[in-house]
């Protein structure tokens, strides 16, 4: 009996997205599966962490950019309140950008905005076993980078060395903000953000802040962050 229960129970899952739009469109497909329902929506990390509380979801489906905070910030508290809940990111971001960063804070899978609209179901599915989930293009580019040397053309980029928040003081250079709007952004002093920003220069080589600018510029331009400039941070 007890076996049937646990059989037929849903299986409650957290959708965290800033967009009001995109969270109605999963949580549409979600209730359409037997097996699957919506235990909340929240919009940043406050809402999401109350949510957690609240209704104890099994699956937490979540986003990067938020309307304050961000999705890797949210998967790291989320993993040191309780490491039973799954999480998944479902971003507009390619994988090569933050599927690692995802994966080390402690979610189990990583699937793109674009790819979500076939694959989502599924996903959610596979990291509520426990299972990962990662397209198979992405799959392979971990496992090849884990068997190459330093020096082999799929070694980490530089700016993959960046950590978490530096990546963030990174890409909102890359918009444009500067130091005082950057730590409104991120709830932290100016100094704080002088302080990420020297170690960037350091991982990156780069001589001067205009260098880092230039270059900040050019990477939010190749990956695509089409984000205005005052977008909130995690965006």
């Amino acid at each position: 009996m007890t076996k049937s229960k646990t059989r037929r129970a849903k299986t409650k899952v957290l959708i965290v997205d800033d967009h009001p739009a995109v969270r109605e469109g999963l949580a549409l497909r979600i209730a359409r599966q037997p097996d699957l329902e919506v235990s909340g929506e929240a919009a940043d990390v406050a809402e999401a962490l109350r949510e957690l509380t609240a209704n104890k979801p099994d699956v937490v489906v979540i986003d990067i950019a938020l309307k304050t905070g961000n999705g890797i910030d949210l998967i790291k508290r989320i993993k040191s309140r309780d490491e039973s809940v799954r999480m998944l990111v479902c971003s507009m971001y390619g994988e090569n950008l933050y599927a690692e960063r995802a994966l080390r804070a402690g979610a189990l899978g990583y699937i793109t905005k674009e790819e979500a609209t076939d694959q989502i179901i599924q996903a959610i599915r596979l990291v509520r076993e426990g299972k990962v989930y990662l397209s198979k293009q992405m799959t392979d580019r971990m496992l090849q980078r884990a068997v190459q040397s330093p020096e082999s053309p799929l070694a980490r980029p530089a700016v993959e060395e960046l950590s978490d928040r530096e990546l963030e003081v990174f890409r909102l250079v890359g918009h444009g903000l500067d130091v005082r709007k950057i730590g409104e952004q991120m709830h932290v002093s100016p100094k704080t953000v002088e302080t990420y920003v020297a170690r960037i220069r350091k991982k990156l080589n780069l001589e001067s802040g205009r260098a880092l600018i230039q270059q900040a510029v050019q990477w939010v331009s190749e990956t695509g962050d089409t984000n205005p400039a005052g977008a909130k941070a995690g965006k």
